[in-house]
C-alpha cells in the first residue's frame, strides 16, 4: 500500500505528458491546414469587404421639400439596421449631382431629378462614364406652376393662365441655383420659343418664393416636387392660387425623354371641397436615387429595400407597386439594385438579422471554395498524424538493431545494461491507447533480444511477434 502511492503520483504526470504530446502532434499536423483556411478567409474578407460602413451621407434637398421628407424616412429605415444616415441639405438635384461627382464632398447617395443634368447627352455616352449608378426611379416629380389669379387678371384680363406663351411680362421664380428646376424651365421655355429676357426670372429657394407669391411680390413660381411636399399641399389649398394645366403634357413627353405625362385627378387633394375642381394635366420628370459607383453593395441593397417600403404604395400619380422601378433610369443600374429587382431581397435576409445574413450572403461562395480545396488536402492529415505518433516508437528500433548487431562483438553484460535502459525508456513512451499495440510490440522485441543475450529459449509469444512492416532498417 505504501509503494502504490508513488506509482499513482507518477501516473498523473505521465498521463498529462501523453495528452500534451498528442495535442502537439495534432496541432503540428492539422495546423498548416487550419492556417491555410484562416488565411483564405482573411484574404476573402479583405477583398469582398462584406461589412458595410456604419455611416452614409445622403444628399437631399431644400428644407420642407419632398427630398428632405423622404430622406428622413430613409434615415429611420436604415437606423433599424444600425446604419447612421447623415442627411445633407442642398438646393436640389443639380447640386446633388455636383456633390456626387466631387470625391471630396463625402456624399455617397443623393436624390436626383430627371433632366436636371445639363450635360445629360454627353454623359449618356458609354465611353465617358461619370462613376455614378442608379438605384432605380422612385417617384414622379411633377412640375408645379402655381400662379396668382389676380396677376393673371391684371396681365391677361382673365384669372386663368391658358398657355405658357402668355408668360412674357410675368415675374416668375424658377428655383434656386443648384436645384434641377432652372435647367428644366429653360428647356421648357425654349421649346415654347419664349425669350427668357421677356420675363423677370427670379431664383429664390422654394420657401422664400412661396412667401413672396402669397405676398404678391411675384406672379408665379415653378418647382418640381412630389405631391407629398408640404409646400405643394399648402398651395393646392390656398385661395387665390391656381395650378397651371399643362394641356400639352403628351407633347412634352414626346419631346423630352425624361418627362412623363401625369394627371392630377379632380378632388384628390380634398374630396369635400372638390380640390382641384377639375382634372389637371402635369408633366413629371422621375426622381431617382443615385449613388457613387464605389458605394458598398450592402448599403445599396438596404437603400433599395427601403425604397420599396417608402415608395411602393399607391399615390396620386402611381399605383401600388409601380415604384421603385428600373424604368427611366438615366444612369446604369447598380448590380445589387438589379439583383434586388430581379430576385427580391436575399433569401437569408428574410429570416436572419441583416448583418449575419449579409456576411453569409457575401462569403458563402468563398467558404464553399475553401471547403472544396481543403477537403482533398485534409485526407493527408490522418496519415501524417499516425506517422508522427508511430515515429515515437519506431525511432527506438534503430538502437535495438544496434544492440542486436553488437552481439558477439561486445560484452553481454554491457549490452544487457543498454537493453535495460532502452526498455525503461520504452516504458515511458507517451502514445495514445489506440497505438499501444505498437509500443507493446517494441517491448516484446526488446525482450526477445534480452533472451538471446542470456542464452535463454525464446517465449512462444515473443518469438511469434514480428517487427512492424515499416520498422526502420
Amino acid at each position: 500500500m505504501v509503494r502504490a502511492v508513488p506509482a499513482a503520483r507518477d501516473a498523473m504526470p505521465h498521463a498529462l505528458r501523453t495528452a500534451l504530446l498528442n495535442l502537439r502532434d495534432l496541432l503540428l499536423t492539422a495546423g498548416p491546414f487550419l492556417a491555410l483556411a484562416l488565411l483564405g478567409l482573411v484574404v476573402a474578407y479583405r477583398v469582398l469587404d462584406p461589412t458595410p460602413p456604419r455611416k452614409v451621407v445622403l444628399a437631399t434637398g431644400a428644407a420642407q421639400g419632398a427630398y428632405a421628407a423622404f430622406g428622413e424616412r430613409y434615415r429611420q429605415a436604415l437606423a433599424a439596421h444600425g446604419i447612421e444616415v447623415e442627411l445633407r441639405a442642398t438646393q436640389g438635384a443639380a447640386e446633388n449631382l455636383q456633390l456626387l461627382r466631387d470625391a471630396g464632398s463625402g456624399v455617397d447617395l443623393a436624390f436626383v431629378q430627371g433632366g436636371a443634368d445639363a450635360s445629360l447627352s454627353a454623359r449618356r455616352d458609354e465611353d465617358e462614364p461619370d462613376g455614378l449608378v442608379s438605384l432605380g426611379s422612385l417617384f414622379h416629380e411633377p412640375v408645379w406652376l402655381f400662379y396668382r389669379e389676380d396677376s393673371a387678371q391684371r396681365l391677361r384680363r382673365k384669372p386663368v393662365l391658358e398657355s405658357l406663351s402668355q408668360l412674357p411680362g410675368w415675374r416668375l421664380n424658377i428655383g434656386a441655383p443648384g436645384s434641377g428646376v432652372p435647367n428644366l424651365v429653360r428647356k421648357i421655355l425654349e421649346a415654347n420659343r419664349i425669350d427668357a429676357a421677356a420675363l423677370t426670372l427670379l431664383q429664390e429657394p422654394s420657401t422664400p418664393a412661396v412667401v413672396k407669391l402669397l405676398d404678391g411680390e411675384i406672379d408665379a413660381l415653378v418647382f418640381a416636387s412630389a405631391p407629398e411636399a408640404p409646400l405643394v399641399q399648402m398651395l393646392l389649398q390656398t385661395p387665390g392660387i391656381r395650378l397651371y394645366d399643362f394641356v400639352q403634357a403628351e407633347a412634352y413627353s414626346r419631346r423630352f425623354t425624361f418627362i412623363s405625362p401625369v394627371l392630377l385627378p379632380r378632388g384628390v387633394v380634398d374630396l369635400a371641397r372638390d380640390l382641384p375642381p377639375r382634372n389637371v394635366r402635369l408633366i413629371a420628370p422621375t426622381a431617382s436615387l443615385v449613388a457613387r459607383e464605389g458605394t458598398h453593395p450592402a448599403l445599396i441593397q438596404l437603400f433599395v429595400q427601403a425604397a420599396r417600403t417608402i415608395h411602393g404604395d399607391a399615390g396620386w400619380f402611381q399605383r401600388k407597386g409601380d415604384f421603385p422601378s428600373t424604368a427611366n433610369t438615366e444612369w446604369p443600374l447598380a448590380k445589387e439594385a438589379e439583383r434586388f429587382y430581379r430576385n427580391g431581397p436575399p433569401f437569408l435576409q428574410r429570416y436572419l438579422p441583416f448583418w449575419i445574413a449579409n456576411l453569409a450572403d457575401r462569403m458563402w461562395l468563398v467558404l464553399l471554395s475553401l471547403v472544396a480545396i481543403l477537403i482533398p488536402l485534409s485526407k493527408v492529415v490522418p496519415p501524417l498524424y499516425e506517422f508522427r505518433v508511430r515515429s515515437r516508437i519506431f525511432r527506438w528500433y534503430a538502437q535495438l538493431r544496434g544492440i542486436e548487431d553488437a552481439v558477439g562483438q561486445r560484452g553481454a553484460d554491457e549490452l544487457l545494461a543498454e537493453l535495460d535502459v532502452l526498455d525503461a525508456r520504452a516504458e515511458r513512451i507517451p502514445v495514445p491507447l489506440s497505438y499501444a499495440d505498437e509500443l507493446y510490440a517494441l517491448r516484446s522485441h526488446i525482450q526477445l533480444v534480452r533472451q538471446r543475450l542470456r542464452g535463454e529459449p525464446a517465449d512462444r509469444g515473443v518469438t511469434g511477434a514480428a517487427a512492424p512492416a515499416d520498422t526502420p532498417a
